[in-house]
């Protein structure tokens, strides 16, 4: 680990139509120490040599690593366990940082130690023709954060006690930020692990409360990142066709968070997913049968 570099990780896949212009975010920031870790899915298109030429141009350390495509969540993996700085900002294929956006989360993961992980609000940028569907989306996930904290414009903490929030599972879901929205410390990888590469849809923000057991996070008020909507990323993909994971997550929260959620929505899990009530319940359905 490199004391104060930052390793900003770029997952790639067929991401040619706006990959130029998320690299060329980075040649904007006005903080410059940090590398470039590119791993690459498999791509067919244009990807590669547009990384390449970045490269060439590009006055910091760029790691490009191509490897076949086992899923999301390990080509995630890969971009962690090349990176050698001590602080974690990934960066998708499709987004945007905004010039400032490097030297305000460092600043303030430096600054604050007891904090694991920082996240800031969101821009969009929408390559996709509006419609009904598009504004209700915006209108329900432009801010992650709404209802949590009433504090406009204030730095928002969140710590282990935030699993008794009556909303946890009330969509939204990520209630952190996409990944291109955070930044964390390289220590952390040791004490919550590597993205789980069995989900493809929550893998982001269950990986995000995992920091929540033994550090805080911290949600900036600016809008540091452009997250850009269009039809061909994978939120649109998945939303076409049917993700277990969405299934799998109530059931994942109650078994690794039961004891830390609010006394209300644990008991409703319990009911579901607690195997001794289900036993429990199942016996005295068999005893009224018997009467």
């Amino acid at each position: 680990m490199i004391k104060d570099l930052v390793s900003v990780c770029i997952p790639t896949h067929n991401g040619e139509e706006y990959l130029k212009e998320t690299l060329d975010s980075l040649k904007e920031q006005s903080f410059q120490n940090f590398e470039v870790i590119i791993c690459d899915d498999g791509s067919k298109d244009s990807t590669l040599q547009i990384i390449e030429a970045f490269k060439t141009n590009c006055e910091r350390p760029v790691l490009i690593s191509k490897h076949l495509s086992k899923g999301i969540g390990a080509n995630w993996n890969n971009c962690l366990r090349k990176a050698r700085g001590e602080y974690i900002k990934f960066l998708f294929q499709d987004d945007i940082l905004k010039p400032d956006c490097l030297q305000k989360m460092e600043a303030y993961l430096r600054q604050n130690p007891e904090v694991g992980l920082v996240a800031s609000k969101r821009d969009f940028k929408i390559n996709i023709a509006l419609n009904e569907d598009l504004n209700s989306w915006l209108k329900k996930y432009k801010d992650l954060q709404f209802g949590i904290d009433s504090r406009s414009g204030e730095i928002l903490i969140l710590d282990h006690t935030f699993f008794k929030c009556a909303t946890l599972l009330q969509s939204p879901l990520n209630k952190i930020g996409e990944p291109s929205a955070v930044m964390f410390r390289s220590s952390r990888i040791s004490e919550v692990g590597y993205f789980r590469t069995d989900l493809k849809q929550i893998l982001d923000y269950e990986y995000w409360y995992r920091f929540l057991i033994n550090s805080k996070i911290a949600i900036l008020p600016d809008e540091l990142v452009i997250f850009r909507i269009h039809s061909n990323q994978e939120t649109q993909k998945n939303n076409k066709i049917k993700i277990p994971d969405l299934e799998i997550y109530p059931k994942l929260i109650y078994k690794k968070y039961g004891h830390l959620l609010n006394p209300n929505l644990r008991s409703n899990l319990a009911s579901k997913y607690n195997t001794s009530h289900l036993l429990k319940k199942k016996i005295l359905r068999l005893l009224k049968r018997i009467k």
